[in-house]
């Protein structure tokens, strides 16, 4: 199936015409751009990624070979033992300076991931945002979960007994290109926190989004070899990366993430995993419909879709279906595409051919085998050479190849549930788990509902921001959706191994081999009377 399945301008007549157009100019390729890729340990071919807002091209970057990614990892691991010697607010104030600089430099951050992943500027603001959270939080907390703690011992007193934390060493993070600043720092500034090292493989698409990001962090003070950047296709360079880090990071398709869990498993590393998702969204029957229909919205045509966390599927209670999709039809028709550099856009532009191609082919798919198309489906050259109209869809059944696959694009399908046990149980009839949401009138109920989805993140009356801007709590996927999470606790100490250290004074803990029978008689008395102790005291 091809981009062109669906003619740009061809409609039934009782469908709109199309979305409003947004105008104005496409943001302009910083003269820093050479700059920025020159940051790259690579000596192989160079490649030119183009915008998906014109087609034009970006800059030239150079490619990675095996000897560069060796010595990329070579470098890392030299500095990255001066970088962990250091006090943990040492390394939180860069972090800490990095924070103010992404945010006095935004629209330098902003133009560059609209140029290079195609999306609207609101949406880009999002990721912005989120690299200043993501720094403020894991500065103040690294201290405070890394320092050493006391836990309790065999045996009470007698027993002293802590838990030290230590870095992995050299972490690999493979980042895709939909949210190149987001997805480079909940990944590489928590392993930075935690006393590592970083070989960096963004994609090939949008590189100059995480170069930037690296130039403002070296800017913030942190040493240039800690954060390496390697470059050029996934197939090839990615491989290269697993294959020498301590610690794997990857974002993206389920398929790849099974072979790079696979590749860590055989060398005993652990692999942190953020894959696919169909993720669903429930109206139960006392949502408020307005809220409800602005935050289906949001949660299906941010990024124009492409997002891990995006809704692709939304079930609505019988008494509201046909309201709301009334109301969600008729919204998404007069959300506005454009490319420029300003904020007049809803939406953006699709990031490539092969995501337009996916995405019409999931359209015509649907629609060829009884599916109802009520608003959008086309694609839109007249904008830009990937924008495509924020579709809206019924009577998706199994067999379409939308039901069950991840589109990754503007599209998503509406349907109708009778009970909330219905709704429970179509929303886990899927073999992911990244995200979910749920809109109610009541929050308690909303709740319950939520914590019977078998997601990493539910959220109740949003989309994704609540979870994803909670950073303090974990955040990761069920299921085919992925091992391990980012954020909280438990995001940054996946950074780290562990090492116990147990001092034992006074009474010993086993039986000495050089005393008599009786004397280990005695020792197991007393440890018996010591254990019942222990357990009337409710220690």
């Amino acid at each position: 199936m091809t981009a062109t399945a669906l003619p740009p301008h061809a409609a039934p007549a009782d469908r709109p015409a199309g979305n409003p157009v947004a105008d104005g100019p496409p943001p302009a390729l910083p003269a820093a751009a050479t700059a920025l890729a020159g940051q790259v340990r690579g000596t192989g071919p160079a490649f030119t990624a183009t915008s998906p807002l014109t087609g034009a091209p970006t800059v030239d970057v150079p490619s990675s070979t095996p000897a560069d990614v060796d010595a990329a990892f070579a470098d890392a691991r030299a500095a990255q033992l001066s970088w962990a010697a250091l006090p943990a607010g040492r390394r939180a104030a860069v972090l800490l300076r990095l924070h103010d600089l992404v945010l006095d430099r935004q629209a330098e951050g902003l133009d560059l991931v609209q140029l290079e992943a195609g999306k609207a500027r609101r949406h880009a603001v999002e990721e912005v945002l989120d690299v200043a959270i993501n720094a403020r939080y894991h500065a103040r907390a690294a201290a405070r979960l890394l320092r050493p703690r006391r836990r309790a011992g065999a045996l009470p007193v007698l027993t002293r007994t802590r838990e030290l934390r230590f870095p992995v060493g050299v972490v690999g993070v493979v980042s895709p290109w939909n949210y190149p600043l987001s997805l480079a720092a909940s990944e590489v500034l928590p392993a930075l926190a935690a006393g590592n090292a970083v070989v960096h493989r963004p994609d090939p698409a949008t590189m100059l989004s995480a170069l930037w990001l690296r130039a403002l962090a070296v800017e913030a003070g942190l040493p240039p070899a800690l954060w390496q950047v390697v470059a050029g296709e996934g197939a090839e360079v990615g491989p290269l990366v697993t294959d020498r880090a301590d610690l794997v990071c990857f974002t993206g398709s389920t398929r790849v993430g099974r072979e790079v869990a696979a590749r860590a498993a055989r060398r005993l590393v652990p692999a942190s995993l953020e894959l696919g998702g169909k993720n669903p969204l429930l109206v139960l029957d006392d949502a408020d419909l307005d809220r409800a229909v602005e935050g289906a919205i949001r949660a299906c045509f941010a990024s124009a879709g492409q997002l891990c966390v995006s809704i692709e599927r939304v079930y609505v209670a019988d008494p509201l279906h046909d309201e709301f999709l009334r109301r969600f039809v008729a919204r998404t028709g007069t959300l506005r595409l454009g490319v420029g550099g300003d904020f007049g856009a809803d939406l953006g532009s699709l990031a490539s051919a092969r995501q337009l191609d996916t995405v019409t082919a999931h359209v015509a798919d649907a629609v060829e085998r009884g599916a109802t198309l009520h608003t959008g489906g086309r694609h839109r050259p007249d904008i830009g050479p990937y924008v495509f109209e924020p579709a809206v869809l019924t009577g998706v059944t199994p067999g379409m190849r939308m039901h069950a696959e991840e589109t990754f694009g503007p599209v998503v399908a509406v349907y109708r549930f009778r009970t909330d046990d219905e709704a429970v149980a179509l929303a886990n009839d899927t073999a992911y788990g990244l995200n979910a949401s749920v809109f109610s009138g009541s929050g308690a109920r909303g709740e319950a509902v939520a914590a019977r989805i078998d997601a990493g993140s539910v959220n109740v009356n949003d989309g994704y921001s609540a979870v994803w801007g909670s950073v303090d709590a974990p955040m990761g996927g069920w299921k085919d959706s992925g091992l391990g999470g980012r954020h909280g606790a438990d995001g940054l100490l996946r950074f780290t191994r562990v090492k116990t250290v147990a001092r034992q004074r006074g009474l010993d803990l086993a039986p000495a081999y050089h005393r008599p029978g009786e004397r280990s008689a005695a020792w197991t008395r007393r440890m018996t009377t010591a254990l019942r102790l222990l357990r009337r005291t409710g220690l």
